[in-house]
């Protein structure tokens, strides 16, 4: 209880700012059409318009709701009318890409470690890769591979593992370097050899910094996912979802995709925060 109240409070404290935004926002464009109609709304009908609005400039909590219930519960989940057919079309990217930019991520901290070329080499180079925005190359990556026969679901998994793979890269690193001098100076008196330190040592000792680089790669992965569909058409995903959205002025369905973005990656750092208190625990750390 004491982890649920403070994080209910928040929650319903946002909830409140959310419902007092969508007036302050929405009034203007309630006042315009009853000006037209040579009428005067009260503040209780301001109040109910600027929550009942067709295409609010910010729809209240209500309207995402519902727009959430009739997307989710009442459509197929085969439908390309179902959030959860976008749902899953956007997550089998993340998925791929997360695993491939994770395998990419490791190896690459493994290398930096271990070889001092390529700590002088490579790391300035996967910093630098961070300071182009994926907005800028995600619609390169999708028509050169479109151009070589590449489709579907593999240029937006390679969008999503370039961004997952740096804090992989980051965290390992930090990781299989924070053994300590004496640590590694017991492993020589044992006449350890550099695989058998890395797996005794500094492998087991990077876990908890592994784990943590998983959360914000696979937070990272979703948002390339999502980036990555948008310059497909807007066929099918989250990302054509908000597209689309945006394209018709349907800031109702704007917002249940986000929120089912938000819910999505959620779901997925919740799941690698599991996996992780269960492995630490096996491995008998706090």
């Amino acid at each position: 209880m004491r982890n649920i109240i403070p994080i209910l409070t928040v929650v319903g404290l946002l909830i409140v700012i959310w419902y007092g935004a969508a007036v302050a926002l929405n009034a203007q464009w309630a006042r315009d059409v009853a000006a037209r109609g040579d009428k005067t709304l009260t503040f209780s009908e301001l109040v109910a318009d600027t929550w009942s609005q067709e295409k609010p400039k910010l729809p209240a909590p209500h309207q995402v709701g519902a727009e959430l219930w009739k997307t989710t519960v009442e459509k197929k989940v085969t439908s390309k009318r179902s959030l959860i057919y976008h749902t899953w079309v956007t997550f089998s990217a993340t998925f791929l890409g997360f695993v491939m930019g994770t395998a990419l991520g490791t190896l690459l901290a493994v290398g930096i470690v271990f070889n001092r070329t390529m700590d002088m080499s490579v790391m300035p180079w996967v910093i630098a890769s961070q300071t182009i925005p994926i907005l800028a190359i995600a619609p390169m990556i999708i028509v050169v591979l479109n151009a070589v026969g590449l489709s579907g679901l593999l240029p937006k998994a390679i969008i999503s593992m370039y961004l997952s793979f740096f804090p992989v890269v980051v965290g390992m690193v930090k990781g299989l370097r924070s053994p300590d001098q004496m640590q590694l100076d017991q492993m020589r008196t044992w006449n350890a050899s550099g695989w058998q330190t890395f797996w005794k040592l500094r492998l087991p000792s990077s876990m908890p910094y592994f784990f943590t680089s998983l959360k914000v790669g696979v937070a990272a992965s979703l948002v390339g996912a999502i980036v990555g569909e948008m310059p497909t058409g807007a066929v099918a995903g989250l990302g054509a979802r908000l597209l689309a959205g945006s394209y018709y002025g349907q800031t109702v369905q704007i917002w249940s995709a986000l929120l089912m973005a938000a819910a999505l990656a959620a779901a997925m750092v919740g799941l690698i925060g599991l996996v992780q208190r269960l492995t630490l625990k096996r491995m008998g750390m706090a």
